[in-house]
């Protein structure tokens, strides 16, 4: 099962042409640069935007040639980048605004697991929503959006309105609704470090058009896309807890092809992470240093070089038989190591980052 959405909207300066397949589960980035087209497909998808095409969600018809359901009765919630709780009502209102319009029958999602997912028990009973934070007030509209029991949840930007300290608070939430939901979400973002943290399938948009559609780890490890230009890009490997060293305050990934070393965390062993290692946190090696302070080198094999500038280069090697890393050097260092295609060498990763 999946949503397969095609639409094409003409506007001055600007056409939104697209017919691309996500799955019904999990959470879709839609990701790209201002004016690539993200919140106008998010609307499309919402029917706040009319635009010719089609929309298929699983075995429902939302729009084609005949037909168009209006939004209201599109079975769907919706949050937007400023949480727009409903300043007369309590916290304990807005939530329930939704969920009492949908038959007990056809609830999927109850108040109770809402308030326990979103950690909302300490606000719940708050009067004056306009006294939440930025943070706290999002997790509200998020919570009312889930309990109107939707089929599809569509969030657009919804941290680009906090600052620094209040997407940290909120950012472990969202990850518990990653794993808690069935319903999918389509994440709209242009914030590389929320996609490679938050998202299961990723859509990068560029003009209007899909250049890029697949897993994260996949997508932001191509050199031939615009990602592979941004300061911060890096790969994200998938990896398991098994190790913690209480003497050095460390913990041991392994990532099936190896294991990587980061800062002792708290999850449990056995424990799936997604960790994200930075092109510019890594540097290559001829031959294992043993003689180092960095603990994570790991064998490779260069796959790609592409230029970034006049003086650097990109490299894409690829680390055991499923996971790649990038490393961003200089061309002076291509050069005097005669790094070429098809060359085994040691990354150096410097640093890791546990999502």
């Amino acid at each position: 099962m999946s949503i397969h959405a095609r639409f094409r909207l003409t506007r001055p300066n600007f056409l939104l042409d697209v017919d691309v397949q996500f799955p019904l589960r999990g959470i879709t980035a839609l990701f790209g640069a201002s004016g690539s087209g993200k919140t106008t497909l998010l609307r499309c998808i919402a029917g706040l935007e009319r635009a010719p095409g089609s929309l298929q969600v699983g075995d429902e018809i939302w729009q084609n040639e005949t037909t168009s359901v209006p939004t209201h009765r599109r079975a769907l919630g919706y949050v937007f980048q400023e949480a727009s709780l409903f300043p007369h009502l309590s916290v304990r209102a807005n939530l329930e605004y939704g969920y009492r319009r949908i038959p007990p029958a056809e609830r999927k999602v109850q108040l109770e697991q809402v308030v326990a997912w979103l950690g909302l028990n300490r606000l719940i009973e708050r009067h004056d929503p306009a006294q939440l934070s930025g943070g706290e007030r999002q997790r509200v509209a998020i919570g009312r959006a889930l309990l109107t029991s939707p089929r599809l949840l569509l969030m657009d930007e919804p941290l680009s309105a906090l600052d620094s300290r209040s997407k940290q608070e909120i950012m472990p939430y969202l990850e518990a609704l990653h794993c808690e939901l069935e319903i999918p979400v389509l994440y709209v973002s242009h914030a590389l470090d929320e996609v490679a943290r938050l998202a299961d399938h990723l859509l990068l948009l560029q003009a209007g058009r899909v250049i890029a559609c697949g897993v994260p780890g996949e997508i932001l490890a191509r050199l031939d896309l615009p990602t592979a230009h941004f300061d911060d890009a890096g790969a994200v490997i998938e990896a398991t807890v098994v190790q913690h060293d209480e003497r050095y305050g460390l913990t041991q990934l392994d990532y099936g092809d190896g294991i990587l070393w980061v800062g002792q965390v708290s999850h449990p062993l056995g424990s799936r992470v997604r960790a994200r290692v930075l092109a510019r946190d890594v540097s290559i090696a001829l031959q294992h240093a043993h003689d180092t302070s960095i603990s994570n080198i790991l064998p490779a094999r260069i796959a790609e070089i592409s230029d970034e500038g006049a003086d650097k280069v990109n490299v894409r090697m690829t680390v055991g038989t499923s996971n790649v890393l990038l490393a961003r050097i200089t061309r002076r260092s291509r050069d005097r190591l005669g790094l070429a295609v098809g060359m085994e060498v040691y990354a150096q990763v410097k640093s890791v980052a546990l999502m």
